[in-house]
């Protein structure tokens, strides 16, 4: 049995210099502008497939997809042979506060398929996004058919908010309210701030944080928990804010309006996005113990894009944990290893679109 000298070393590690520091998997910058830094991961040995682009909601960092040895999408995905890449938004300050969904459905996210598929002899991309990423990217995919989308993943993004639990009474009593209420103090603030993030994605797991004593209690002798918990807590404690815009039509259009479900999203008075205009297949993925977007929501889109080839797959797991959890790699990745395996796309009309669009 480890004694009480191990532990003791253990919790004092954890909270001076950590458990186990964070060593993100090497990339290499393809071009680097504000808000859309796109990065490779470095391969040993070359490609196979469709390269594959990571789309990160806002408001966390990249390090969701690759949040330690073992938890960690964009190691799972190398492994499988694919070429990897990922856009960073970086930072989201209050000169920042008129971005919105235009920036990254009609820009950022189409540039980077356009770019990655360039990297790849104009191939198709497969492109994957947890939360908003993956509401971003079936709206990226929607708002332009040519682009050059092998298919699209979206773990944990909720189509029907009357089916979200927390969402689902935000929304009843956003509508009994101005929405300005709401958005005024926002757009004044220039976005929520990123402390205001940080406190509201650990008050959605209020449980772990009142145990996290008794956790840590229970598990001194045991470094592999101790460090999962804190790479969890490191995430968190370096998550971006949102711009007021932004935040603003996640609140109007898809919370109150609950445009996702209805399948026509207004990102302004000038541009409305059909999500049946999406015609490549798509894979979502829902956890049974999200309280982000439970998996009945989620589950919700098989309804809403009815020009696409749809799979549904519940995991167990919580908003987090279905893209980054400890039991990941054997439910939400295997999905997704599955997906990718089956899906079939008319590879050589992509192409040609491609290389005629350039």
């Amino acid at each position: 049995m480890v004694g009480w000298g191990t532990a003791v070393r253990n919790i004092g590690a954890l909270f001076r210099e950590g458990i186990e520091p964070y060593t993100p998997t090497p990339s290499v910058d393809v071009y680097s502008h504000p808000h859309r830094r796109l990065r490779c991961y470095r391969r040993t040995t070359p490609a196979v497939g469709n390269p594959i682009l990571l789309v990160p909601p806002l408001a966390v960092t990249i390090s969701c997809y690759d949040l330690r040895p073992d938890q960690s999408l964009v190691e799972f995905l190398l492994g499988l042979g694919r070429a990897v890449y990922v856009i960073d938004y970086g930072e989201i300050t209050y000169a920042d506060r008129d971005l919105g969904f235009e920036e990254w459905v009609d820009d950022i996210v189409p540039d980077a398929i356009r770019r990655v598929s360039a990297e790849h002899a104009y191939a198709p991309v497969e492109v994957i996004g947890w939360s908003f990423g993956g509401t971003i990217s079936l709206l990226t995919t929607a708002a332009d058919p040519e682009l050059p989308v092998a298919s699209v993943t979206a773990v944990g993004t909720p189509f029907d908010q009357r089916r979200n639990g927390p969402m689902s009474l935000a929304r009843s009593l956003g509508r009994l309210a101005p929405t300005k209420i709401v958005t005024t103090p926002v757009r004044l603030l220039g976005g929520i701030p990123k402390q205001a993030v940080r406190i509201g994605f650990r008050a959605q797991s209020l449980d772990r944080e009142l145990t996290k004593p008794l956790y840590i209690a229970r598990h001194a002798n045991d470094p592999e928990s101790l460090a999962r918990m804190q790479a969890v807590d490191r995430f968190m404690d370096t998550m971006p804010g949102y711009p007021a815009r932004f935040y603003a039509q996640v609140y109007r259009q898809l919370i109150i309006r609950n445009e996702m479900w209805t399948g026509t999203v207004h990102l302004n008075a000038q541009h409305a996005v059909d999500l049946a205009a999406i015609t490549v297949p798509v894979l979502l993925i829902g956890g049974n113990r999200d309280t982000l977007a439970s998996a009945a929501s989620v589950a919700a889109g098989i309804d809403v894009l009815t020009g696409a080839p749809v799979t549904f797959v519940e995991v167990d797991g919580s908003h987090l944990g279905i893209i980054a959890g400890p039991d990941a790699r054997t439910t939400s990745w295997a999905a997704i290893a599955d997906f990718l395996a089956d899906t079939t796309v008319d590879t050589d009309e992509l192409l040609t679109r491609s290389a005629t669009a350039h």
